[in-house]
């Protein structure tokens, strides 16, 4: 690939991220406005025509890795592992 190509795909990359970015907040303040709605209507759940609208409270449970290191770090070093990544950035 030349340098004019690779230069041509980096500024498209840019344009998509930016526009994934757009899009990204978007999404947000529409999901926001239909959560409002059902809180304002005091529900869980709505349905239209052709969707429904879910907006309920989920409970997990989670691994504390942090509190485990700090009360057993024997036993944390014992059972971690370390991994390689390869990290894109375009800067």
């Amino acid at each position: 690939m030349s340098r004019t190509e690779l230069d041509h795909k980096v500024k498209q990359l840019r344009e998509l991220r930016r526009m994934a970015e757009e899009i990204a907040a978007e999404i947000e303040t529409i999901t926001d406005t239909i959560k409002r709605e059902m809180a304002v209507q005091g529900v869980d759940m709505i349905t239209g025509d052709d969707w429904k609208a879910t907006w309920k409270p989920v409970q997990s449970i989670r691994f504390d890795s942090k509190a485990l290191k700090a009360a057993m770090p024997d036993l944390y070093e014992r059972f971690t592992r370390s991994t390689e990544i390869r990290r894109f950035i375009l800067a």
